[in-house]
């Protein structure tokens, strides 16, 4: 047995020291999880990995987590949740450039287009994220865990539960619909 998956199974046992053997070992994970999304042309350069680790623990119940089946469901739900972050950064940003109450400061036209480009773009994915999800809920997890916590192939497909050549040609659907979808 996996030691995320013994330790998920002592927080559902009730033991108090679980949860925090469970980030010891899952630290280096998410952090490579949430590392990749953070590349020089990702998202938000002022969220870093280590910041979006651990409000992502936050989210999944920090010391406090119940529920989580095994090492996939839990770096699922971590898939989720750092979308979840991803996509509330952007929507305040995008609401901050549009008013928000915030004192004027002068950007160059770079600096302003390079951030609009990032927010919208997450914003575009996850709307069309949601309407793949009712299509074909599988693919749509497959994005939140390729797209936004960064997984590779090999990864996604031990998260998944299936073989690497049916994550390789659900990604290319998922890409082609999404690219559909989303007009940049």
């Amino acid at each position: 047995m996996n030691e995320i998956t013994r330790q998920l199974e002592g927080i559902a046992n009730g033991d108090p020291q679980a949860a925090e053997r469970l980030i010891e070992e899952a630290y280096a994970d998410l952090r490579r999880m949430a590392a990749r999304r953070m590349t020089p042309t990702g998202v938000d350069h002022t969220l870093q990995p280590t910041a979006l680790v651990h409000e992502a623990w936050l989210r999944l119940g920090g010391d406090q987590m119940h529920g989580w089946k095994n090492r996939a469901h839990f770096f699922a739900a971590a898939a989720t949740a750092m979308r979840s972050i991803m996509v509330d950064r952007a929507r305040s940003r995008k609401a901050l450039r549009h008013g928000g109450g915030q004192e004027r400061v002068a950007f160059t036209e770079a600096d302003v287009t390079s951030a609009n480009t990032c927010d919208d773009q997450v914003l575009a994915v996850h709307d069309a994220l949601d309407r793949l999800a009712l299509e074909d809920p599988q693919k749509a997890e497959l994005v939140k865990l390729r797209y936004f916590a960064g997984l590779s192939v090999e990864e996604a497909a031990q998260v998944l539960g299936v073989s690497e050549a049916t994550v390789n040609r659900w990604w290319v659907y998922a890409r082609a619909w999404l690219g559909r979808e989303i007009q940049f």
